[in-house]
């Protein structure tokens, strides 16, 4: 007798499904149960799917998609539904799906059974419409709540914190699978030490984590008598936990098994499909959240440990100085980029520092930002002279851009280069398209400091880069830093340095009054990147607010308080706010940044006229050092007193011994006028002799009444 005309005695018919064809075939008895002509028949889906209540095509597709996922026996009930829509009977079908090439193919029973009754458990099956709302208002939360997980201990957080629809499990633990080993990772509903004999376990061992694993099906447990049959060598190591039921099911990732998750019940648990359905999809958002959590801390540890490399320690013990230093990873990516610092002893017992920024905020660009590093180091390392430094490191730059053939990708770099006497407080700056540094006086007023440069590395290997000579006074801090400190929100350079002005010039150094400089600029080091995105910490590896448009590296130097100041101005008092500039005899284009410093400094002046005088007679004082000595200047500049009563006193000192004397220049004569014109415009003025040269100098107090306009009458 055929195994057919067996079923179709008990009434049960055979049905199958090709989901690659879409073809749905019934045979005699299955098509009566359908309200067809008792003969086999071959139906589209769309043709079958008019059969049976919508609700419940909807179901089955869930739970027989749920048995392939787990490869077990798909039951669920369905109404069967004429051409009107009205029900005629309720069916029950048990199918296996069988996977053949592209597509599944559902073989199974179909038999008339009772309509479930309201009330009765049979009925949860298809599922009621609010139990079906809660379920997807929960998945929708909880795909949510995975997805805005970064780091492993947030998924488990997250998984830990979910509440499950009917049935919320008192228990949950994570394990992962490496090599022939099974490892807890994470657990939650345990007291500390519960778990610890499953920390470790070897990948066949009679565990139901290990099966899944091993299998990559899920186990389910509905009852401690199950468990106890299925799984004797483990049952008595966790009976004493009072849990009623398990499930176990696998994390699956890119179709490969990465783990198990574990969850248990106090309630008795039946695991009906919409259950099974429920777990199975926490599951496969869990395994997805893990993954990308072990993704992001891949690549946080790769790019940590790139910057660890690439990225010097500051050294904390230069005499008299105090140094710190920060380095932000734009947003984006592996979060390394181009920007970097370094500090090199140089053979001659002074300091460099440099920062510098290579376009770009990829894995190429922090490749050439090593590269440029070292070569930078090795430079340094000879001993040869700022500008010469520069010049070595554009011409390494432009050859590695040229070595690829047509199929390079050129990237150019911006860089400062700051050798530092720490006795002196002497700064020797090359720049190469960078920003220039910005200074932090005495009175804490901030100033940004002009400084001679020349085109960005890589671009021209032939370029000169012009050095600027500055003195750092004691208790004053300079501040380098590449232009995502300063650009970075929709800044300009103007508008982006007074956002850092706030922050400095409201910084105490030194708040706690011990003397002890370190730990107030590591302060105001944080401030500064607070200010731009959002809280920092030592080469940041927290979360910080997402206006990263760009990575950030800072260099603060200090010199401490009470250190003698450098040759040539020892004798001077200190000062409240004071700017030192040298400038050489072929440097006569530098008399503008003579100009343009002395205006910053009396930024505050409140007689503008005064300012104007100020700066007329420093253009003065240096363009007769250079004209008329073979040697170079040094312009000191200084504002103290009390705020209403203060004095700007500038010094030129040179190397000549011949005075300046009075002159009656003619009325077409070109030079003549500069002792006449202290006359008129400064407060007193003078000239000291020293041991090899003299000092011209001129004082102006405020509300003296001495203008500018004063010279107009010089002829």
């Amino acid at each position: 007798m055929r195994t057919e005309d067996v079923l179709a005695a008990v009434a049960t018919g055979l049905w199958s499904w090709d989901n690659a064809s879409g073809i749905v075939t019934f045979d005699a008895e299955a098509a009566r149960l359908l309200g067809l002509p008792a003969e086999q028949v071959e139906l589209p889906e769309r043709a079958a799917r008019a059969r049976f209540h919508a609700v419940d095509w909807v179901e089955i597709q869930n739970i027989t998609g749920l048995a392939v996922a787990e490869g077990t026996l798909a039951e669920v009930r369905m109404r069967v539904v004429d051409e009107e829509g009205r029900v005629l009977r309720t069916v029950r079908s048990r199918t296996k799906p069988l996977v053949t090439g592209p597509g599944t193919v559902l073989v199974g029973t179909l038999e008339e059974v009772p309509a479930p009754q309201p009330g009765t458990t049979a009925a949860r099956t298809p599922v009621t419409g609010d139990w079906r709302r809660n379920r997807e208002a929960f998945l929708l939360d909880a795909g949510r709540a995975l997805s805005e997980a970064r780091s492993t201990s947030e998924v488990l957080r997250v998984a830990a914190g979910l509440s499950m629809p009917g049935f919320e499990p008192s228990a949950l633990a994570v394990f992962a699978g490496e090599g022939n080993r099974v490892r807890l990772i994470g657990q939650h509903g345990y007291a500390p030490g519960d778990m610890d004999a499953f920390l470790d376990l070897p990948v066949n061992s009679q565990y139901p984590a290990a099966e899944v694993i091993r299998t990559g099906r899920a186990v389910y447990i509905p009852t401690p008598g199950e468990y106890g049959r299925r799984f004797p060598l483990i049952y008595p190591m966790v009976e004493h936990f009072g849990r009623s039921s398990w499930a176990f099911l696998p994390l699956i990732n890119a179709g490969r098994v990465i783990g198990a998750w574990m969850a248990g019940f106090s309630m008795p648990v039946a695991f009906t499909p919409d259950e099974r359905s429920v777990l199975t999809t926490v599951a496969r958002m869990l395994a997805q959240a893990l993954s990308r959590a072990s993704v992001h801390e891949s690549e946080r540890e790769l790019s940590d440990g790139l910057q660890r490399t690439m990225m010097p320690t500051v050294q904390p013990d230069i005499p008299n100085m105090t140094v710190a230093a920060r380095y932000v990873p734009t947003g984006g990516g592996l979060q390394i980029g181009g920007d970097w610092y370094d500090m090199i002893p140089l053979p001659s017992g002074k300091i460099a520092l440099v920062i510098g920024d290579v376009q770009g905020h990829d894995v190429r660009a922090a490749g050439l930002m090593g590269q440029l590093r070292i070569a930078l180091r090795a430079y340094a390392s000879e001993g040869h002279h700022p500008d010469a430094v520069l010049s070595r490191a554009s011409r390494f730059l432009a050859g590695i851009n040229g070595a690829g053939g047509e199929e390079t990708d050129p990237r150019f770099a911006t860089c400062l280069y700051i050798e530092v006497d720490p006795l002196t407080g002497l700064l020797v700056i090359a720049r190469a398209g960078h920003p220039d540094p910005a200074v932090r006086l005495n009175d804490g007023t901030m100033l940004v400091r002009s400084t001679a440069g020349g085109l960005p590395l890589g671009i021209d290997p032939d370029t000169d880069y012009p050095t600027t000579r500055l003195v750092l006074e004691p208790g004053e801090t300079m501040l380098v830093c590449t232009d995502g400190l300063i650009e970075t929100g929709g800044h300009d350079l103007e508008s982006g340095w007074n956002r850092l002005r706030e922050v400095i010039e409201g910084h105490a150094l030194d708040q706690d009054g011990d003397g002890n400089l370190g730990d107030s600029l590591e302060q105001l080091a944080d401030s500064l990147v607070q200010a731009v995105h959002g809280p920092s910490s030592h080469h940041t590896t927290g979360p910080l607010v997402d206006r990263r448009e760009d990575d950030i590296a800072l260099l603060l130097l200090c010199r401490e308080p009470g250190i003698p100041a450098g040759p040539g101005i020892a004798a001077l008092p200190r000062p409240t706010r004071r700017t030192v500039l040298s400038i050489a005899q072929a440097e006569p284009e530098r008399i503008a940044e003579a100009r343009q410093q002395v205006r910053d400094l009396m930024y505050d002046w409140p007689d503008e006229d005064q300012t104007d005088s100020a700066v007329l007679m420093v253009s003065e004082m240096v363009t007769n050092v250079l004209v008329h000595t073979d040697g170079d200047a040094l312009v000191v500049a200084e504002i103290s007193g009390e705020l209403g009563s203060r004095c700007v006193r500038v010094d030129v000192a040179d190397s000549s011994d011949e005075l300046p004397h009075r002159r009656h220049p003619g009325e077409m004569a070109s030079s003549g006028r500069g002792l006449v014109l202290m006359e008129l415009l400064a407060g007193t003025w003078g000239v000291d002799p020293r041991g090899e040269g003299k000092n011209i100098w001129f004082e102006l107090h405020e509300n003296s009444g001495q203008t500018v306009e004063d010279y107009e009458g010089i002829t």
